[in-house]
């Protein structure tokens, strides 16, 4: 059978005692781990009570800067600085880079100008030249169209294949007028030379064109070749020609 519950102190009831009630406190301090929490909290509020004391009493003044606080601003304020000059020195190269690029473009552009202006009036020239050219051969071909009627402009006309300048016609002229007076069909009955330039025999001539009877441009061409080769110019056939007697060259 079970007993009834007679109490925690009933052993002091026993013996005629009433348990103490002691304060909370008391029993919080008997326990070791709540005593140092209580120590602390009891430490701190009294060093947070001295803290706001202190503030009231100095007020502003109680706040000072560390020197640490001190070189860490300086620092910053110097990397602004650095910064700053290294964002200017870049705009400043972007700048110099810039004015740089636009120089050579216009120096380019500037070039180009002048090379198309001279590409224009070079092609103008040739047109020109081409017109001129054209001109004369069509002029040339006329003369020798005509050089039976008159073979002394056709003549004129040929000397520049051969490269030799106004300076020579005086030459020629007296060279063939002494020779066959400037006639397409004349022979020498003793020898056989025939033609302008009195080729011998006048079947040389064929070597030029199968016409070299009847054509005196044929006969000039013929003519100028043979003095180019064996005198260099009109003027030293003449000078031989005229060396000579009976006259021949």
């Amino acid at each position: 059978m079970r007993q009834p519950y007679q109490g925690r102190h009933r052993h002091l009831a026993a013996q005629g005692r009433t348990p103490s009630r002691s304060s909370g406190l008391t029993r919080a301090i008997r326990r070791p781990a709540v005593t140092s929490c209580l120590l602390l909290a009891v430490l701190a509020t009294t060093a947070a009570g001295y803290q706001a004391a202190d503030r009231r009493q100095t007020g502003a003044a109680a706040y000072t800067v560390s020197t640490e606080a001190i070189a860490q601003a300086n620092e910053l304020a110097d990397a602004q600085i650095e910064d700053t000059a290294r964002l200017a020195a870049a705009r400043s190269e972007t700048n110099a880079t810039s004015a740089a690029v636009q120089e050579r473009d216009r120096v380019a552009a500037q070039a180009a100008a002048k090379a198309a202006a001279s590409a224009r009036r070079e092609a103008a020239a040739k047109v020109a030249r081409d017109k001129a050219r054209k001109a004369l051969e069509a002029k040339k071909l006329a003369l020798l169209a005509n050089a039976q009627k008159d073979p002394r402009a056709a003549a004129r006309a040929l000397l520049g294949d051969f490269g030799y300048g106004a300076g020579q016609w005086g030459c020629l002229d007296n060279l063939w007028n002494g020779e066959s007076g400037w006639r397409w069909k004349a022979e020498n009955s003793s020898s056989g030379a025939y033609g302008i330039p009195q080729a011998l025999p006048g079947s040389k001539m064929g070597t030029v064109g199968p016409d070299w009877r009847t054509n005196p441009a044929t006969q000039i061409t013929w003519g100028l070749q043979y003095i180019k080769s064996s005198y260099g110019t009109p003027c030293g056939a003449w000078a031989a020609w005229q060396s000579r007697s009976p006259h021949w060259y």
